[in-house]
């Protein structure tokens, strides 16, 4: 039997004998695990037999799978519209929204997968490998996929602003990397590069307006026909695809002709139903069963996570569920909150603080139940969406931290480093989402918002992933953060993600800023390369 200290390191479990696996990770210190709900490890090497390692790796797929479920539905269901009614409500420019809570909605996933990771030393590698390896996903094959989809003239002036500010945060990147340590001033400075680029956004975008109007008014008696195919047209030409008036027309049609009033029971049910029957009509197979799969987390999800939603004539009141809400949504808190450190707390050691949780939020949905109406907000509706935005964010920290922690024990079992983990599970699992509804927006016409989202979203999940889970552990450990370097494999991903950008603000106005579909498979090919070299130098075939 090997040494007995505890201050080994947990990934030294699978230099023991099956049968000293479960009593190495209970007594190793390093294997508690205390950023997630379950300890993975001790699921794997002392609930579960040896010998069914292959159907306990099989059952953490799976779950891992369900968790990017959770995630993605929290943030485009729950958390992206909050944030929207929340903009709406402070009457924030789509300038200042876009870069800021929009931003903030898009890359949740990525941004709390990442705080979780850095925040403690042994993962800190997940939230490089992912970082980077998103980023080279969405790059390359996001961008790649666009381009083949619907080829066109990209923006000039964002797309040049957007490429350039993502290699200088890349390159600063690399800089903490290289150093291997971050100190206070230099991790605030780090995340003040996106207080610039959102200035540069809103300042370069004034100036395009102004000029616009300018020209405008100088040219009287023509109609305004949008050109998108201009490369000096601004990234604000397209229109929004979710309009609420394309959405307040959509429903019109389908609006009773007669007067009907539901009741307070039929109000919650169809609250809780999450599948609309006109777009279930219209939809494919495999979209059915995938809304299938995901109905009973979302019908979980909107018993917990009340949603703003101004686009809709009522806002998105139901009175039953939202007085329900004031019930769930700070007891969840209060539940996941930091893996759920806070549900055992008790007040002066008698009163539990989640029981206490539980009466107050009783007292106000039975207030707030008996001085509204079922057809029509109250003026402190918004209040909702602040409450819903707290939640859904809590919510993805938790999830997100789980998915740190499985990832970690499948890194462990099989002797996998945490960046290749990273970069491949977890930047997919982040970023797939973002494939999906840019090619989407591209299909139906909209390339250059597509495109736009590809290089402007990753710039703040960079900048504020690696930012903010730096402040956190700067917070728990009171001092400089440590990077640990996984070796080779570090800087190949940061190479590749640089090369990548330079290939692309280089190639893209050699070819008078139209990306075609030959630009795009150039982007595939690239991407497939850089993970062939990235899975050999994982397993040693290419080392230094």
């Amino acid at each position: 039997m090997m040494s007995e200290s505890t201050s080994d390191e947990c990934d030294l479990v699978m230099n023991y004998s099956a049968s000293e696996r479960c009593a190495f990770v209970k007594r190793t210190a390093d294997c508690s695990m205390a950023d997630g709900m379950v300890n993975y490890l001790r699921v794997a090497f002392c609930l579960l037999p040896p010998n069914l390692t292959p159907f306990t790796i099989t059952l953490c797929v799976i779950w891992l799978i369900v968790l990017f479920v959770i995630l993605g539905l929290a943030a485009s269901k729950f958390f992206c519209p909050n944030l929207s009614a929340i903009s709406s409500t402070l009457h924030l420019s789509h300038n200042v929204a876009g870069v800021t809570f929009l931003a903030l909605g898009n890359g949740a996933p990525d941004i709390f997968s990442a705080m979780a990771a850095i925040s403690h030393p042994h993962t800190a590698g997940l939230a490089v490998g992912a970082l980077f390896g998103a980023g080279i996903f969405v790059t390359t094959v996001v961008a790649g996929s666009v381009a083949l989809v619907k080829p066109f003239a990209v923006a000039s002036r964002p797309f040049l602003r957007d490429v350039i500010f993502y290699m200088v945060a890349v390159f600063w990147t690399f800089l903490i990397l290289y150093r291997g340590v971050t100190t206070l001033g230099e991790t605030l400075g780090y995340m003040s590069l996106y207080v610039v680029y959102v200035l540069t956004v809103i300042i370069s975008s004034y100036i395009y307006n102004r000029r616009k109007n300018s020209d405008t008014n100088s040219v009287q008696n023509v109609p305004h026909i949008p050109e998108f195919s201009s490369s000096d047209s601004s990234d604000e030409d397209v229109p929004c695809l979710t309009g609420g008036t394309i959405q307040q027309d959509y429903d019109s049609e389908y609006r009773p002709l007669l007067p009907y009033s539901e009741s307070t029971s039929e109000i919650l049910m169809s609250s809780l139903n999450p599948v609309d029957s006109r777009k279930w009509r219209r939809k494919s197979w495999t979209w059915r069963l995938l809304k299938v799969v995901k109905t009973p987390l979302e019908v979980l999800l909107l018993l917990c996570v009340p949603v703003v939603d101004l686009d809709k004539e009522d806002k998105n009141w139901r009175r039953p569920l939202n007085c329900l809400h004031l019930i769930t949504a700070p007891l969840l808190c209060v539940l996941v909150f930091q893996s759920g450190a806070y549900g055992e707390v008790m007040i002066q050691g008698e009163f539990p603080i989640w029981l206490l949780t539980l009466l107050l939020g009783m007292f106000l949905a039975a207030i707030v139940f008996c001085t509204t109406t079922n057809d029509q907000p109250p003026k402190y509706h918004p209040i909702f969406a602040l409450l819903g935005f707290v939640a859904s964010a809590v919510l993805i920290s938790a999830t997100a931290s789980e998915v740190v922690s499985l990832l970690h024990m499948l890194g462990v079992v099989l002797s996998l480093s945490n960046t290749v983990l990273g970069l491949t599970l977890l930047a997919w699992g982040n970023s797939i989402g973002d494939c999906f509804s840019d090619i989407t927006v591209a299909r139906q016409g909209y390339p250059r918002m597509a495109i736009a989202a590809c290089f402007g979203g990753i710039i703040f999940n960079m900048l504020f992933g690696v930012g903010l889970g730096c402040l956190a552990q700067m917070y728990k450990t009171q001092s400089s953060v440590q990077f640990g370097s996984e070796g080779l494999l570090t800087w190949i991903l940061a190479g590749s993600l640089g090369l990548s950008l330079v290939l692309s603000f280089l190639i893209v106005p050699l070819s008078h800023f139209h990306l075609g579909r030959s630009y795009g498979i150039f982007l595939l090919v690239f991407y497939f390369v850089f993970l062939l070299i990235a899975l050999l130098t994982e397993f040693g075939k290419i080392h230094t």
